[in-house]
């Protein structure tokens, strides 16, 4: 059986790669079909209510609804469709997302908010393509090697291996903390747990840096340090999740965990093992 997958993207935020990732690294997996919308930067209601019904024309067996914030007026409009049609579907979004836990089973949906997935520190002082590229990349880098990224992974891989055997789909209902990434990314050494619990806890508190900088201060002599300060924190964050990494390396302990060309979900701790 092939799994049909449907994807809506609206906005950014840093888990937004590895839905890309984690369902086809190499693009052969046989036992998946995956469409992926988007209402690209824009996520105001208007956009999002252009986007979302294509998602129900593909008649998927499960999706994905991904932006910042799903309380915002275009991910709430989003949840209120999605929650009216005869589709399991999951919202993944970053820490206010959290404040929504209740609304989202209400409404029928699965969802996991990813705490550690921050705000981008919205400032025109501060921001031009080069520094929000690089923001990303450390977002991207502290997700991936802190294990946050493999729940994800997991989530939805659970999702359709009860889709391809005919099983009811049981939703995902998780908020993603420090503790749940570095159990599933399974680190050995106690030094490259720390190091990693440090990252995630790092990057939460960029969003909060950055909301401060963002909302809150309306002085741009203040505003620009706070919004600079939460960039470099988010650069240094990405740093211990690589040393984080690094320490496992070191022990040929690298927990991977692809799919196999049949789209079972295997894995290795050794390099130069094959996975199984």
């Amino acid at each position: 059986m092939v799994v049909k997958i449907g994807i809506i993207k609206s906005g950014n935020i840093g888990t937004s790669p590895v839905l890309d990732l984690l369902l086809d690294e190499r693009a052969d997996r046989p036992n998946i079909d995956v469409r992926i919308i988007g209402s690209g930067a824009k996520m105001n209601p208007e956009q999002v209510e252009e986007v979302t019904p294509k998602v129900k024309e593909f008649d998927p067996d499960f999706a994905i609804f991904i932006s910042p914030n799903p309380g915002a007026p275009g991910p709430a409009k989003a949840r209120e469709l999605l929650s009216g049609y005869d589709i399991p579907a999951v919202i993944i979004g970053d820490a206010p997302g959290a404040g929504k836990k209740d609304e989202m089973e209400e409404q029928g949906l699965g969802y996991i908010i990813v705490k550690g997935d921050p705000m981008i520190g919205a400032r025109r002082e501060l921001l031009d393509p080069t520094e929000m590229a690089s923001f990303n990349a450390d977002v991207i880098k502290v997700l991936a090697l802190t294990g946050a990224y493999r729940v994800v992974q997991n989530a939805i891989d659970a999702l359709i291996e009860a889709a391809e055997a005919g099983k009811e789909l049981e939703l995902p209902k998780i908020i993603l903390t420090a503790e749940k990434a570095v159990e599933a990314a399974g680190f050995t050494n106690p030094y490259a747990k720390a190091k990693a619990y440090a990252a995630y806890e790092a990057a939460g508190q960029v969003a909060s840096i950055d909301t401060k900088g963002c909302f809150m201060v309306q002085d741009a002599s203040q505003y620009i340090t706070i919004v600079a300060a939460a960039h470099e924190l988010i650069a240094n964050a990405a740093k211990l999740a690589t040393e984080a990494r690094e320490i496992e390396k070191a022990n040929d302990s690298v927990l991977r965990t692809p799919h196999s060309g049949k789209g079972t979900t295997v894995s290795k701790t050794k390099l130069m093992d094959k996975p199984a």
